[in-house]
Parts: structure tokens; sequence; C-alpha cells
């Protein structure tokens, strides 16, 4: 390092005008800490300090030579106790009970209201669920829907049928 310093002065070059350059540390200057490399330890090589045994204690698996850290003796391992994950779930998703405009028609033939009550009571959805009109099949009857939710093409039909639609 004394002779870069040496060098950058003898140019007279200075940190203002730009001439840090003599002094900067490049890689092959490194060295590491005093004391900071050390010889491998050779263990289980005869009596004395790690001989023998190479502190592993006597008998047992863990003083054999290749177990895997990671056994458990026999039990069945962490990696396959843990359930997989398959896939992505969204904590956010609406899950409807859906009810196609068919279905409708085949429960009301007479037309009339058409509720998530009555709809639980004629066994078409489950109770305290969200209830979603699809427009699968034909309407032929004037029907007055409230639901949760309705498809484009359910709208529609019930419309065309003379019926109207609320959501709940």
């Amino acid at each position: 390092m004394a002779e870069l310093t040496k060098d950058a002065t003898a140019e007279g070059t200075t940190a203002a005008s730009g001439g840090e350059r003599g002094r900067a540390l490049k890689i092959h200057h490194l060295r590491p800490a005093p004391g900071a490399n050390r010889p491998k330890m050779r263990v289980g090589r005869g009596e004395g300090s790690k001989g023998k045994t190479a502190g592993r204690g006597t008998k047992g698996s863990k003083a054999r030579k290749q177990v895997p850290a990671t056994f458990e003796g026999g039990q069945m391992p962490l990696h396959m106790r843990v359930p997989k994950l398959k896939g992505f779930k969204n904590r956010f998703r609406v899950e409807y009970q859906v009810v196609n405009v068919a279905t409708l028609a085949e429960l009301f033939p007479q037309g009339g209201d058409v509720t998530v009550e009555a709809l639980v009571g004629a066994g078409a959805v489950r109770k305290n669920t969200l209830v979603k009109v699809l427009g699968d099949g034909e309407l032929d009857v004037a029907l007055r829907v409230s639901a949760h939710a309705f498809s484009g093409s359910a709208r529609e039909k019930i419309a065309a049928a003379g019926g109207s639609v609320t959501e709940v």
C-alpha cells in the first residue's frame, strides 16, 4: 500500500483533481484476517482431541457415519407428513348455490314470486347460502325472482318471459 501511495504522489494527482485511481483497493490486495485460515480438523483418527468417537458419543444412530441428519428413526419423515400444496386457494372467493332458469320453470310452473326462502323450501338450494341464478334452459312463465346474483343470460330470459329480477 505504501507503494501505491508513493506512486500516486509521484504523479502529482490529488483527490481534488480526481486522482483516486492509484489508491483504489483491488481484489488482489485482499487477504484473510490473521488466524482466520486454520487447517481442517481430522476427527475420528485415534486417541486425543476429537479422536476415536469424534465428539459423537458412543453407539446409537447419531454415532454412525451414513445416517442423514433428517432421519427420524423410522417415523414418517416431516417432508412426507406435511400436506402438499396443490395450486392456489383464493381466501376471498364467494361461493354460490346455483339454480338454472329451467329449474325455476319446473319448480314454479304457475309463475309468481321466487325468493331464496321459497327455493330452500322447494329443496333447490341449502339454507344460509348465497344463491345465483344461471341461464341454462328455457322459461315461459313470468317470475319475479329475487336472489343474490344473476348471470346475464338469466336476466335476459326472465325479462323476455315477462318477469323481473331483484338482487338481494
